[in-house]
C-alpha cells in the first residue's frame, strides 16, 4: 500500500514514519500543499493524509484540487488541529473522506 503524507510538521511526520513504515506502507510525503499536489499528479496512491493548515496551498484547496482538476477518487484522510463542526463541514466539503482530529 502506498501512501502520501502532507503534514508539515516535523514530529508528526515522523511519528507517522515511525508507525507505517514498520508495517510495511510505501510512503511518501510532502511538507506544503503544492508539493502534494506534485506529488498526488506524479503517481498513484492507495490513501492521501492530509493535513489543513499547510503553508502555500492549504489542504482543503489541494483537496478540492485532488477531486476537480486531478479527478482523483483517492480515499482522502484529513488530519487537523482544527476540531470544529464548522471545519468538519469545510473538510467533507472538500472532498475529504474522513477527518481525524490531532492529537491522534
Amino acid at each position: 500500500m502506498r501512501i502520501l503524507i502532507v503534514e508539515d510538521n516535523p514530529d508528526i511526520l515522523a511519528n507517522l514514519y515511525g508507525f507505517l513504515e514498520p508495517k510495511g506502507y510505501t510512503l511518501d510525503s510532502a511538507r506544503n500543499g503544492y508539493g502534494g499536489l506534485a506529488l498526488a499528479s506524479e503517481n498513484t496512491y492507495d490513501v492521501i493524509v492530509l493535513d489543513v493548515m499547510l503553508p502555500g496551498l492549504n489542504g482543503l484547496e489541494l483537496c478540492q484540487k485532488l477531486r476537480s482538476e486531478l479527478m482523483s477518487t483517492t480515499p482522502v484522510l484529513m488530519l487537523t488541529a482544527r476540531d470544529a463542526l464548522h471545519d468538519k463541514v469545510a473538510g467533507f466539503d472538500s472532498g475529504a473522506d474522513d477527518y481525524l482530529v490531532k492529537p491522534f
